[in-house]
């Protein structure tokens, strides 16, 4: 159904042309420093991925401080997780400007920050500007960079090491869920974000693993990747033909930038050396303006490509089953943060609570989530398996769980349907890899961005609705079957999308072998 964007008829064109002569592969793809940013990534998972699902701690210790409705309080955690995932598309600039390595570390001050902050909260509100907003930002500053660094560094290996990278979500699940409980039973729950704010600013150390490949290196790998597509379909749809013909960021334009720029730095240079003979300030005034100079070129291509990527005439948005993806996003990820914020409570309704302080329920989601990317990352790589398959066939196992979640009210019912979830939810270290596939490498990091603020919008009002829900019915059931409804919707549109781009496709062949 599915293999690559050749067979959905969208091609952004950014590979390079290769000739006939062989070059060497990089030791530094699909090996040897890749696996230093596999490590960074799942560290950078368990910190900020890992600590937001073990939120249900901290918002139950909100509940008996601020004693706010269960619907407002949800606002925090919502916000935290929310707000990483929407700043994806303005982190995009920030990767395209700056590198993914000074953006994660920048993004580990202010994460750290925010924990911090909180700590002296007063109120709720408080707590929405201090962990929502500016935890939040610095988390997406983190998390986003981290994804794409690892897409970076891998071809023939992708789904394997997002599935090790991004196993860290369910180690720290399981890991911060203990820890969190534990600093706010021994120290109280302001100490132990206190605490937890230095622990996050490790997430700068991550952030300084990042190294960046040379466009060299970058090159040798489009090598790579054009050599193992060489044997796949070449039917492209009309859309790909628009789109190449207006150009991929409008090429002419671009060659004239980097013209005009590479002329400013070239003057700047020759000021500099004709002017070797005059004064120390001249000098320094020579070197401030060339380094300025490199800056501004810097932003102006970094924002031409971001640019680009939503708005120009290769805009993401094109590509039609790109958007069916967006769409997707708007719904899925509520079903999945949903169970993470309200089981504790779920739990407590059901006098379960002995059973759960055993062997939480949302410590089963993590664990088992761990080996649901691995495996599901395995399967995937092999080459007789469709990635894309295997990623819908795991939506469907998701929602079916969120679906019958609230029939279950014993506590072995509720562990099975959680594991169903945690290993279904493993198609989380999917979603890069069918992205990249999307879009290619060179868009990853814009489009990526996009789909997890979809993934963000859907995080930020997901846990407050289901809060909401229950007020008025005293009831989390309905809020889990509402959700399981929109979120059977996105898989709806993923299904047809495709299935009409390649419809189309065909039609437009047959006429033209007709013709």
């Amino acid at each position: 159904m599915y293999a690559s964007r050749e067979d959905i008829g969208y091609d952004f064109g950014d590979d390079s042309k290769v000739g006939s002569k062989p070059i060497k592969p990089n030791p530094n793809i699909d090996g040897g420093w890749a696996w230093m940013i596999v490590l960074s990534s799942f560290l950078v998972h368990i910190l900020i991925m890992g600590s937001q699902m073990a939120l249900g701690i901290l918002n139950m210790e909100w509940l008996e401080e601020f004693n706010q409705s269960r619907g407002l309080t949800a606002w925090v955690s919502s916000l935290s997780m929310g707000i990483t995932l929407i700043v994806g598309p303005f982190i995009g600039l920030f990767i395209s400007m700056c590198g993914c390595r000074t953006t994660a570390i920048i993004g580990g001050i202010l994460n750290a920050l925010g924990w911090i902050l909180s700590a002296y909260a007063s109120n709720v509100h408080y707590l929405f500007l201090t962990f929502g907003v500016t935890a939040g930002i610095g988390s997406g500053m983190v998390y986003l960079p981290a994804v794409v660094m690892v897409g970076q560094y891998f071809q023939n290996r992708r789904a394997l090491a997002q599935g090790l990278s991004t196993t860290g979500t369910g180690f720290g699940a399981f890991l911060m869920t203990a820890l969190l409980k534990y600093l706010c039973t021994e120290f109280g729950w302001r100490n132990a974000m206190f605490i937890q704010g230095a622990i996050s600013l490790n997430l700068c150390v991550c952030g300084a693993l990042m190294r960046p490949l040379s466009p060299k290196e970058l090159r040798e790998k489009y090598v790579v990747r054009n050599d193992s597509e060489e044997n796949q379909a070449k039917a492209l749809s009309h859309s790909t033909e628009t789109i190449k013909s207006n150009g991929v960021l409008g090429e002419e334009t671009e060659k004239k930038e980097e013209a005009a720029n590479e002329e400013v730095l070239g003057s700047v240079q020759h000021i500099e050396t004709g002017g070797k003979s005059g004064s120390g300030r001249s000098m320094y005034g020579l070197r401030l303006f060339k380094t300025v100079s490199q800056l501004t070129v810097t932003v102006r291509k970094g924002f031409a490509l971001w640019y680009s990527s939503y708005f120009g005439a290769a805009s993401l948005f094109t590509n039609r089953v790109f958007v069916a993806f967006v769409i997707w996003a708007l719904f899925a990820y509520s079903s999945f943060v949903i169970p993470f914020i309200h089981l504790p409570e779920i739990v407590k309704q059901y006098n379960l609570s002995r059973q759960d302080n055993v062997f939480p329920l949302t410590s089963i989601i993590a664990i088992v989530h761990i080996f649901g990317k691995v495996i599901l990352g395995i399967i995937s790589d092999l080459p007789c398996i469709s990635t894309w398959n295997v990623f819908l066939m795991a939506n469907f196992t998701l929602v079916t769980c969120i679906l019958t979640l609230p029939l279950m009210q014993t506590y072995i019912g509720l562990a099975v349907v959680c594991a169903l979830i945690g290993f279904s939810s493993g198609y989380f270290s999917l979603m890069p890899v069918v992205t990249e596939d999307l879009v290619g490498t060179k868009h990853l990091a814009n489009a990526y961005g996009i789909i997890i603020c979809a993934n963000g919008i859907s995080a930020l009002f997901g846990p407050p609705f289901a809060g909401w829900i229950y007020d008025i019915t005293q009831k989390y059931d309905f809020s889990f079957y509402i959700a399981g409804l929109l979120y059977m919707v996105g898989i709806i549109f993923l299904l047809i999308q495709p299935c009409i781009q390649k419809k189309q496709s065909r039609e437009k062949s047959t006429e033209e072998a007709q013709v």
